[in-house]
């Protein structure tokens, strides 16, 4: 398996099958990150369109990164930022989409399932709803995206005690309203499962 560190440098480089890479790779990742702030389809598509314009445009003045979806989700929330107050549009993170599954089985387990989202809905509900738009936003690179704190604190353009104290905060926002086990089982929800 070819590293991020190669596949960004050998883009840097005009490669290709770099481009292809990371576009391929990331887009629809991409995409269902921009869903989180808004819900303009087209306003999305646009900005990453014009992320990897300008990417590919100054590739050869990128730095360098051994992480590929950090640096494009850092890149791709400037270019939202920047095309929302271009509208004269609040920035807001909105994540509830992304975080609803259903899977397809027998009528049995359609029923099974179906009780689990709607528990799980609810469960995401309510947390979503005492948490702020920027306690959701840390806690999705905290737990769904796993960046380090360093991370966090260059993608929000913040200092790495404040990253630290709203993560804090945010916890005990849901520790407030959750037991143990529900907070358990909500970050269980939002946290990705590793391919076998």
């Amino acid at each position: 398996m070819v590293s991020d560190k190669k596949i960004w440098n050998d883009f840097r480089a005009g490669e290709s099958y770099a481009l292809s890479h990371i576009y391929y790779n990331y887009v629809q990742l991409l995409f269902g990150y921009g869903k989180n702030f808004m819900d303009d389809d087209d306003l999305i598509k646009d900005s990453i369109q014009d992320m990897f314009f300008d990417l590919i445009k100054s590739r050869k003045n990128l730095g360098e990164t051994d992480n590929i979806k950090f640096y494009l989700l850092r890149s791709l929330r400037r270019k939202l930022v920047a095309n929302l107050k271009k509208q004269n549009l609040s920035v807001g993170y909105e994540p509830e989409k992304q975080w609803q599954t259903t899977s397809i089985n027998s009528a049995e387990s359609i029923y099974i399932e179906e009780e689990d989202r709607l528990s799980r809905e609810k469960t995401i509900s309510k947390a979503l709803q005492i948490l702020t738009p920027k306690q959701r936003e840390i806690l999705y690179y905290k737990y769904i995206c796993e960046f380090e704190y360093v991370q966090i604190c260059e993608i929000m353009a913040i200092k790495y005690d404040s990253a630290r104290k709203q993560v804090c905060r945010a916890i005990k926002e849901l520790k407030s309203v959750f037991s143990e086990a529900e907070i358990l089982s909500l970050f269980l929800l939002f946290t990705p499962q590793k391919e076998k």
